[in-house]
């Protein structure tokens, strides 16, 4: 018999916004579960309110409660759901995301004690997450990686002759931008040929940012939007290299399609990178907002073959890993 489920974080794809877990993992659980889902509302005041209203109109039959809890304002999303689920006696399950969700478990101690040291179960999408929340006591962890649909990435070894990169991620402060185009310059000051691709919406201000600062280096970048993910992964076909310049971060999703297509990456050595990333076997990591170290690394990629062939081989065999055939039974075991 399905169990019934409700899953609360912020499904605002259909609003311009990057997917989520909640909009990929949820379609998945559909299949195994009665699930219900909120809140696709913009309105952070409606968007709160529709997910309570959602846990207590099914209250009285709900078997779990998934909550997407981030570092930023969804931290208080997830405190507010977690304490109705304790007064209506529901299993919650706290979803940790955010490379900076340790600043709550440091500055908001009591607060994350309320909504963790009462979870029926913590998950932990990335190995970074599980051993941060060990460290601080949580030892109920249960890591479960995102996953993707292995199938619809077609691995490509490409060939380097012009260096085209590609930059997907939400145009964030904390994901630096900025470093995307400072790479795009430092490599035609060098004299290779260089393109850049930047994929992904706006959040803070942030693309209005660097597209001044492409006008101010008079650069040629491509800047495409929000695009839909077979849109992206078609934009990736004359990609070559993938660079993830990111100051904070988890396990992000778009480096590990990345690597499934067979894309070479370079990223910065942040948060959960390191425990995606093993240098220099399937991917290269560099210290955070290192231009020069980022662009050694591409040109260290485009001149040796037989490392970059190394890279994406190793790379695309540990993706095999966040299939959704492999992540299912984590999940079917979870809620059953």
């Amino acid at each position: 018999m399905k169990k019934n489920v409700l899953y609360i974080g912020n499904a605002l794809s259909n609003k311009g916004k990057t997917s989520s877990t909640i909009d990929t993992l949820s379609a998945h659980l559909k299949a195994m579960s009665n699930l219900k889902i909120a809140s696709t509302k913009s309105n952070k005041v409606l968007r709160l309110l529709d997910m309570a209203v959602l846990v207590i109109r099914n209250s009285y039959n709900t078997d779990f409660v998934l909550i997407d809890t981030y570092s930023t304002v969804n931290f208080y999303y997830a405190l507010v759901i977690s304490q109705m689920c304790r007064l209506f006696n529901i299993k919650y399950i706290p979803i940790l995301h955010g490379g900076n969700l340790e600043h709550r478990l440091v500055n908001n101690p009591k607060l994350s004690q309320r909504i963790f040291k009462n979870a029926y179960q913590l998950i932990a999408p990335s190995n970074f997450l599980k051993s941060v929340f060990n460290n601080y006591g949580y030892k109920d962890v249960q890591y479960i990686p995102n996953s993707i649909e292995l199938e619809n990435y077609t691995f490509k070894n490409r060939n380097i002759d012009v260096i085209r990169l590609l930059w997907v991620r939400s145009f964030s402060s904390i994901y630096n931008p900025e470093l995307a185009v400072l790479v795009l310059e430092k490599l035609l000051k060098l004299n290779y040929k260089a393109e850049l691709t930047m994929i992904g919406p706006d959040v803070d201000g942030s693309l209005t940012k660097v597209k001044a600062l492409t006008a101010q280096k008079n650069l040629n970048v491509t800047f495409t939007g929000k695009l839909s993910k077979q849109q992206w992964i078609n934009y990736s076909t004359d990609a070559n290299i993938f660079i993830n310049t990111t100051n904070f971060d988890n396990t992000p999703v778009s480096v590990i399609e990345a690597m499934a297509l067979g894309l070479p990456i370079v990223s910065t050595n942040v948060g959960g990178l390191p425990f995606l990333i093993s240098d220099n076997f399937d991917g290269v990591l560099v210290n955070a907002n290192d231009c020069n170290a980022m662009v050694e690394a591409i040109i260290r990629i485009k001149d040796n073959a037989e490392f970059k062939h190394k890279l994406v081989e190793n790379a695309r065999k540990k993706v095999e890993n966040f299939s959704w055939q492999s992540v299912k039974p984590k999940w079917q075991n979870l809620l059953s």
